[in-house]
Order: C-alpha cells, then structure tokens, then sequence
C-alpha cells in the first residue's frame, strides 16, 4: 500500500508563511530544488488544499516558458504538470493539469486512495494535513527546516490534545541550511 507522506517546508519555529502568505524566507536553492524534483519525479501524486494548489498552479504550468528560467525550474514544471493532482476544495469548480477535485476529506475513500496502485503521495497544506491528522491517514512527515524565525504567521501544526509519535528515519543538513528532517508516523 503506497503511503501519505506531508512534506513542507518551515521555518525553525513552525510556520509555514510569514504573515500576509510571506514565503520569501524559504530558502530554496538549486541544491534543494534539485533534490525536491528527484523526491517529488517519482510520486503517485500531489495532495493539496486549495490554497496551496492555487499557489503552485499560478507559476508552474509555465515557468519552462521563460528562456531565463533555470534548468531545475524548467525541470519542475515538466513535473508539476504532469503528475496526477487531488486539490481539496469545496469551491473549485475547474482544474487542468491532471487534477481531480475532491470536495470533503472522507477517511474511507483517502485509504481507497491508499490502496489502488503506485507510488507514494505527497501531502501540502497546513489545513488539510491537520484534517489528514486528525483522522491518521499520514504515514510520514518530510520537513524542511529553514534557519530563520519568522515570529508569526500560519503554523503548520494546529494546537491538539493529542499526542503523535513519531520515529526519525533520515535527516539531512543542505549547504544552504535547510534541514530536511523525515520521520515515520508510528501508529
């Protein structure tokens, strides 16, 4: 069965954006862009919100176009248009790029999700990740640690009563760093 994996970046005190969606601080460079295409270029696909699907569907299905662009930019694009997409909204009434729209997190049809064939899906989105959480369909967490205190902002876990143990299974400091840190969901 392919696993749930949330892989975000934050900031060393736990935010996702700075205030007014500030990500300026992420500190993403060829290094960390080249390992998230070769961690990303394998994946069954992207899980999102709206918000952060939004995000990436405002700059990726073109950003090969610009002659300007960076290879590892162009690289991505390829990829973020390609690889199959599930945007959680119950809004959204239109999406390309190989993107299904699923309007409510319903436990049972995330573990059907699960279970059909193929690789690994990443999750992104502070508040579907808490609802994905919340009903424990997360097996891993990939985070990307920035070396900067950003002091406020969305944080990418809500406050809880509940405990979540959780085992390191890698880590890995990049020369900018930003240290990845991936741990497996015990349940």
């Amino acid at each position: 069965m392919r696993k749930i994996v949330l892989m975000m970046s934050v900031s060393l005190d736990g935010y996702i954006e700075g205030p007014d969606r500030d990500i300026s601080w992420h500190r993403v460079d060829d290094e960390l862009h080249r390992h998230f295409n070769d961690s990303i270029r394998p994946l069954g696909g992207l899980i999102s919100g709206r918000v952060t699907y939004d995000l990436m569907a405002a700059y990726w299905p073109t950003a090969d176009a610009d002659p300007a662009a960076p290879a590892w930019v162009a690289e991505f694009a390829g990829i973020w248009r390609d690889i199959p997409k599930y945007v959680y909204s119950r809004t959204l009434e239109h999406a390309d790029w190989n993107t299904t729209i699923v309007r409510h997190v319903i436990p049972e049809e995330v573990r059907a999700l699960k279970e059909q064939p193929g690789d690994d899906l990443a999750l992104g989105g502070a508040d579907l990740a808490a609802a994905f959480l919340r009903h424990d369909l997360v097996d891993e967490i990939r985070l990307y640690v920035h070396p900067v205190l950003v002091g406020r902002g969305k944080s990418l876990f809500p406050e809880t009563d509940a405990t979540t143990s959780l085992h390191l299974i890698e880590s890995h400091t990049f020369s900018n760093g930003v240290a990845l840190l991936r741990y497996a969901v015990q349940s």
